[in-house]
């Protein structure tokens, strides 16, 4: 992969109203924050269709809102034309990777390079846990893991 004027991510979890949210949301910040804006488009999205038009949980919502962070984005799940337009799909466990790669094997001209948004942790957590049934901090922590992730992702391809 080389970076251009035109690269894209998405970011994936269960869900879409947790983790990937979440780490969509920081990632497109550190994008305004460095004016790279126009250079990048940002999406997330779930494997499973549980929670499609729903809003980010409250509790995600409520940390980002602490770091200074707004999103309006709503849960939709990932489709084949996600996999032949972005250049990279992230996600946060191995569950989500064999479900993208299972996923990806039945799309034409898929170009999305997958994996685990954890491989760009300089602390080495290659998984980022689930928070939906844990309180506040695991909300917290997942915060810190998306942010140092998506720091080091867009400095390796920036």
């Amino acid at each position: 992969f080389q970076y251009s004027e035109n690269s894209l991510e998405s970011l994936v979890s269960i869900g879409n109203i947790c983790r990937s949210p979440i780490a969509e949301a920081v990632f497109r910040k550190l994008v305004t924050d460095e004016k790279l804006e126009h250079k990048w488009r940002t999406d997330s999205a779930a494997v499973s269709d549980w929670n499609q038009g729903r809003f980010p949980d409250s509790r995600a919502l409520s940390c980002l809102r602490n770091h200074g962070i707004e999103t309006a984005h709503k849960a939709r799940q990932i489709t084949k034309e996600d996999f032949q337009t972005f250049d990279h799909i992230l996600c946060m466990d191995e569950s989500n990777l064999r479900d993208l790669n299972r996923k990806s094997n039945q799309v034409k001209d898929c170009k999305a390079k997958i994996e685990l948004l954890g491989t760009y942790d300089p602390q080495k957590q290659l998984i980022i846990e689930d928070p939906y049934y844990g309180n506040e901090k695991d909300f917290e922590t997942v915060y810190e893991q998306c942010l140092r992730c998506c720091k080091a992702f867009l400095e390796k391809y920036h």
